[in-house]
């Protein structure tokens, strides 16, 4: 899957990400294969955005 991720906001990734890791990836590094998305890039631009993995409840959280 290519999102093209300089051109999407973090709110929109994050619920393209969240989605996936729902539907189908146990865990993050899941994640990073299926989306075929490089591991800096995503976190760093979910992190810009205020969000965090939560190993937990495996989605990404708004940092409080």
């Amino acid at each position: 899957m290519d999102y093209q991720l300089s051109q999407l906001s973090g709110e929109i990734l994050v619920g393209i990400v969240n989605e996936q890791l729902r539907l189908h990836c146990d865990n993050k590094q899941a994640l990073y294969y299926e989306l075929d998305i490089p591991v800096e890039r995503l976190e760093q631009k979910l992190s810009e955005a205020g969000f965090r993995y939560d190993p937990i409840s495996n989605q990404y959280r708004e940092i409080k």
